[in-house]
């Protein structure tokens, strides 16, 4: 990275991720400088925001009150604009779907953290991204891992090996993953994350969705993506070469690195605030084989994936509606597969559908499993 200063746009600014990028640039003010934010429904924290890094372009899914010269714009407008070098899509769900098309179209390069882009339309995406020669630069700290092994290799890949804590109920008996709270969920043993994402990596979930985006990331079929389980996430991924060598990527569970990764390359900058990994304290790491049994939602994420066309947009629209009810107290833990692999299996699937397609298949999947959750009240 050049002495230039990089300028970000940031999609999706008041979630998890998007609050870790922010830090980022507090921590480099002479690195980065922030164009465009855009928020959710958390305007008060979205002021702020805009107050502290005043950006030109703003946009916000409730009234806020713009100071100065910052100009309310569309999340595509934010993304495409000639002003922004870097688009960090920090959005959840299919809302950073047509933003991150915009930013393609325009040439950008994309911090890409929203795991339904890919999941959803991975096959126009990286089609687009190759046309337009924008580059997706992975966030998520799996494929972060992938893609710094990956550095400096042209041999060919035998493996890709994603990392899973197992979450909070790795060892629960079906009896006790049928008393799962919501607050229980929530509390994951190694990372901090948003509610949706943490109670995907509670359901397994979040592999399955992490598995797919792998494969469109880097060209790699599923037959070559593998999960274990590495409770102590100090690992984040692993890439095996066709020779039989490893390459894996650690670091303490901390998402500042990732972001910051993404947002520096091509190169490292020295961050004394970022958590050094004492492999001394460390002791040991340990791994296990996935179980499926008790985690239907990564079976359910893996069989989506390989049927492909529309089956990963249900998938998702699904998981989202079941999630919500989950948290809202409106179905179980084990709800959530069961609306899930219910709404799947209604679904008659389109082969190669259009961008229409793919977000008829999202509106398709929301209200059917909202349905089957009202008719058969899963708690």
């Amino acid at each position: 990275m050049s002495n230039t200063m990089k300028r970000l746009a940031i999609l999706g600014s008041t979630g998890s991720i998007g609050q870790q990028t922010l830090d980022i640039v507090r921590t480099f003010p002479n690195k980065f400088r922030v164009i465009g934010l855009a928020g959710g429904e958390n305007s008060g924290l979205l002021a702020k925001q805009v107050s502290e890094f005043q950006p030109q372009l703003v946009y916000s899914a409730l009234k806020l009150d713009l100071p100065g010269k910052a100009e309310f714009s569309s999340m595509e407008e934010i993304a495409s604009h000639p002003d922004v070098d870097l688009v960090v899509i920090a959005t959840t769900g299919k809302t950073g779907l047509t933003p991150a098309l915009a930013a393609i179209r325009a040439s950008k390069k994309i911090a890409l953290a929203n795991k339904e882009i890919l999941v959803m339309a991975g096959r126009i995406i990286t089609a687009e991204a190759k046309q337009h020669r924008a580059q997706i630069l992975p966030i998520d700290s799996e494929h972060s891992a992938i893609w710094q092994c990956l550095r400096g290799e042209k041999g060919e890949v035998a493996r890709l090996i994603l990392t899973a804590s197992g979450g909070p109920f790795y060892r629960y008996s079906p009896s006790q993953l049928a008393k799962v709270t919501a607050e229980e969920a929530l509390q994951h043993p190694t990372w901090k994350m948003g509610r949706k994402v943490t109670i995907d990596s509670a359901t397994l979930m979040n592999k399955g969705l992490e598995a797919i985006e792998a494969h469109w990331l880097f060209s790699i079929p599923f037959s070559k993506i593998e999960i274990v389980i590495h409770p102590q996430s100090i690992i984040h991924s692993l890439v095996e070469f066709m020779d039989g060598s490893l390459k894996a990527q650690l670091s303490f569970p901390d998402m500042h690195l990732p972001i910051q990764y993404a947002l520096s390359y091509p190169r490292r900058l020295p961050n004394s605030e970022l958590p050094r990994l004492d492999l001394v304290r460390v002791k040991a790491l340990n791994f296990e084989p996935v179980t499926y049994h008790n985690f239907p939602c990564l079976r359910l994420a893996l069989e989506a994936a390989k049927r492909g066309g529309t089956y990963p947009a249900v998938l998702c629209a699904a998981d989202e509606i079941a999630t919500h009810l989950f948290l809202a107290g409106q179905t179980s833990f084990p709800g959530i597969a069961e609306i899930v692999a219910k709404t799947i299996d209604l679904h008659r699937g389109i082969a190669n559908p259009t961008l229409d397609e793919i977000l008829a298949a999202d509106t398709w999947g929301r209200e059917t499993a909202a349905n089957i959750a009202t008719k058969e009240s899963l708690c």
